[in-house]
């Protein structure tokens, strides 16, 4: 089916001069420098795979120990596992082990003071 290809734009073709849309490998070495920057810099830092869902590929969630996070895309599963074992923390499928409590607790106290915030004149 041409006409998709001509709707939607040709898969793999590169990004137009002047375009704001970053190549894959391009967004991959952004994610991938994020969280070695949050490791790097937060405290107590575990990795938890995430499985795919409708809306996002597999992704990469870092939790430090106060429950603060952040999460991207990664390609694979043997490639969050090998980030997690080059940046030597604990690797955890999701699946397997649910979210820590701490995390919920991080967003509780998140969504707790944005409300306060609200409140404020």
């Amino acid at each position: 089916m041409a006409w998709w290809s001509r709707l939607l734009g040709r898969r793999g073709s590169a990004p137009r001069a002047g375009s704001s849309d970053p190549s894959p490998r391009a967004e991959r070495g952004e994610s991938s420098a994020h969280l070695a920057e949050f490791a790097r810099t937060k405290v107590g830092v575990e990795a938890y795979l995430e499985p795919a869902t409708n809306d996002t590929g597999l992704t990469l969630l870092l939790i430090t120990t106060d429950g603060e996070w952040t999460r991207r895309r990664v390609p694979d599963a043997a490639t969050a596992r090998r980030f997690a074992q080059d940046l030597a923390m604990p690797f955890y499928d999701v699946n397997f082990t649910g979210y820590p409590q701490r995390m919920r607790d991080y967003n509780a106290r998140q969504r707790a003071a944005e409300k306060a915030r609200r409140r404020r004149p």
